[in-house]
């Protein structure tokens, strides 16, 4: 046994070293990509751009798709990818606050910005078009794009409505992607940006109060189909896939996709001191953390009660119809409901309940959540529960007859206090499961805890601080849930004796 652990080791050493001596040739221009890793960030035009050039090719190019371009920034740095192919101004971005990284001087492809709006929303497009050539002609449009795009920092041109505007119309709700700085991206707790600026002069020239929600990228379509956004700007380009399912207005302004590549230089090191000030304290970060944890714990506590709920009448209808017959319809939907809820990831369901359910619906999005790790936790309980009450012995249910309770005092009075002391562990254990799943509640835009450090992370470009902080957050909610568990459990167990 030894000996083949010593050998499994010694092939592990060997890999490890062939591949520290492994180098490979620096990109320098365009011609020097194909068979390289390639970074992009996906369902943009980069994403597309690359796809149809490289993907497949006999090179052997691989593409690797990111959420966010700060999360192919990362891989970049620590080698795993050889470039990022993204929108220049990002790319500067990118650049300013990793000095052990680099533009290439070639471009990759030049494209144009435009607003995205739902293609049977004709009246608004005509809108939007006659609002955005006034703020062209007067140079509202080109002092905000400027004032983004230089390099002059705090002094640099902000759009500012109008001193009594009025907001006759209602709201423009605009959906973006706030992690594509200077276009859009978070500041002071607040959405801002070249985009968040340019729609708010378009907004005010319809008298509309402008709305921004933050999503996932690839998510902005969507909310513009199904209604939950009027518009959706996030530097996106015209492409005929794109036009296929939605429209844009007249473009507002050109950019064009370039390629990162690592200058074998060493980035700036801050101290932990340093760090931990910047990821939190400056234009007090940790207020991100404190919103998000707040929501994350909204969320769980209101799930967990509708699931418990859902739990207890799904089990009851299973265990009726299993121990009499009865229920059979009631029985058939519950069947069908645990299946299709145990038999899809939780992630997909929280999509369909917001973009297909709630389509066309103005409703919150943490009832959104709610509801989607309600009903998924549901099933669980359910059929926690369900072994709980199937695990006692008939004699108590026949017992309890012979005492003249009905079903439904028999299962108040006799079934469910064992059954809850029974089950305890497995229930507390999906609660704790319930819990970490709320971390995906930010693919519909929802600021959660985990979304709440994805924040933090792609307005500093570092990665410790945020994760692990939020790392810690759920590692003490989950041992406060533990201890209360544990002790409730010492507590059941005195009453024992």
């Amino acid at each position: 046994m030894k000996k083949t652990n010593l050998l499994l080791l010694c092939t592990l050493l060997l890999f490890l070293l062939a591949g520290c001596g492994r180098e490979e040739a620096a990109i320098q221009s365009l011609d020097d990509l194909a068979g390289k890793r390639i970074g992009v960030q996906i369902t943009t035009t980069g994403d597309i751009y690359v796809k149809d050039e490289y993907e497949g090719d006999e090179a052997g190019t691989v593409i690797e798709r990111y959420n966010k371009g700060n999360d192919a920034i990362s891989s970049l740095k620590n080698g795993k990818i050889d470039c990022v192919v993204i929108d220049e101004e990002p790319a500067k971005q990118f650049v300013k606050r990793n000095q052990d990284l680099s533009i290439l001087e070639e471009e990759f492809v030049t494209e144009e910005y435009a607003i995205c709006i739902a293609k049977e929303n004709t009246q608004l497009k005509e809108e939007i078009n006659q609002a955005l050539a006034e703020l062209k002609e007067d140079g509202t449009l080109q002092n905000i794009i400027e004032g983004y795009i230089n390099e002059e920092g705090d002094d640099a041109y902000r759009y500012e409505s109008p001193k009594g505007q009025t907001y006759e119309n209602g709201k423009l709700i605009m959906s973006t992607n706030a992690a594509f700085p200077p276009y859009e991206f978070y500041e002071n707790n607040q959405i801002t940006g070249l985009d968040v600026d340019m729609a708010t002069a378009l907004a005010d020239k319809l008298h509309r109060k402008l709305e921004v929600i933050d999503t996932k990228f690839e998510s902005i379509i969507s909310d513009v189909q199904t209604g939950k956004a009027d518009i959706g700007a996030a530097g996106m380009t015209v492409t005929e896939d794109r036009l296929k399912n939605i429209d844009f207005t007249e473009s507002y302004t050109t950019s064009k996709q370039v390629i990162i590549v690592r200058n074998g230089g060493s980035g700036a090191t801050l101290s932990l001191k340093d760090s931990f000030y910047q990821n939190f304290i400056e234009d007090n970060r940790y207020q991100y953390i404190l919103k998000g944890l707040g929501n994350t714990l909204l969320i769980a506590l209101l799930a967990v009660l509708l699931g418990v709920i859902i739990g207890f009448v799904v089990s009851i209808i299973r265990t009726t119809h299993d121990k009499t017959g009865s229920l059979k319809v009631l029985n058939l939907i519950c069947r069908v409901y645990l299946t299709i809820i145990r038999g899809t990831p939780t992630m997909v369901q929280l999509l369909i309940i917001y973009y297909i359910i709630f389509s066309s619906v103005d409703v919150s999005k943490v009832l959104v959540a709610v509801l989607a790790f309600g009903i998924n936790s549901g099933a669980y309980v359910a059929e926690i529960l369900r072994g709980g009450i199937m695990s006692l012995s008939v004699g108590q249910f026949e017992g309890a007859r012979s005492l003249g309770l009905t079903h439904v005092q028999t299962m108040r009075y006799i079934v469910l206090p064992q059954v809850l002391k029974n089950t305890l562990p497995a229930l507390a254990n999906e609660f704790i499961v319930l819990i970490k799943e709320t971390s995906i509640s930010g693919y519909i835009g929802l600021q959660d805890l985990t979304m709440a450090g994805d924040i933090i992370r792609g307005t500093t470009y570092q990665a410790f601080f945020p994760l692990i902080a939020v790392a810690c957050i759920y590692l003490v909610i989950v041992m406060l849930l533990s201890m209360g568990v544990h002790r409730l459990e010492r507590s059941l167990k005195k009453n024992e004796r």
